[in-house]
């Protein structure tokens, strides 16, 4: 497995030390066993405005929990075991297992909303900087 390098981010950017640790922990815990299942992706809508998708196929609005707390973002799914009926599978391919996911958030990212949508779970999440960590400018007196 190919390792990534982020020192180069360390050099260059002052004050985002922290969000260079949060891309290295994910490319290494990206070794556990759950870390591909559900696949998602992270999107940039504009420039404060992110979209996280997760294919969710086979789970149902009430089986899907999103818990927002400081920084972590988590989605758990929670499949309820069904009555098999007589089924016998050839192949299985759609997981119907149980997942809990945890995203990172960097400072003033807030969950606004989340949608499920043919199969797909959207998370949409906006960047609020507060006035006061808003940049100002100092006049030279």
């Amino acid at each position: 497995m190919s390792r990534f390098d982020f020192s180069p981010l360390y050099r260059s950017a002052i004050g985002f030390d922290r969000l260079a640790s949060l891309m290295e922990n994910a490319a290494n815990n990206g070794s556990n066993g759950n870390s591909g299942y559900p696949p998602y992706n992270i999107e940039l809508l504009s420039e404060n405005q992110y979209r996280i998708s997760m294919a969710v196929a086979g789970f149902a609005r009430e089986e899907l929990e999103i818990t927002s707390h400081e920084n972590t973002l988590m989605v758990k799914g929670h499949k309820t075991p069904e009555q098999q009926g007589g089924r016998n599978y050839l192949y299985q391919g759609i997981a119907e297992r149980g997942f809990e996911r945890r995203f990172q958030l960097a400072d003033h990212i807030k969950v606004t909303g989340a949608d499920l949508e043919n199969g797909l779970l959207h998370i949409d999440l906006v960047r609020e900087v507060p006035e006061a960590a808003k940049p100002r400018t100092i006049s030279i007196g």
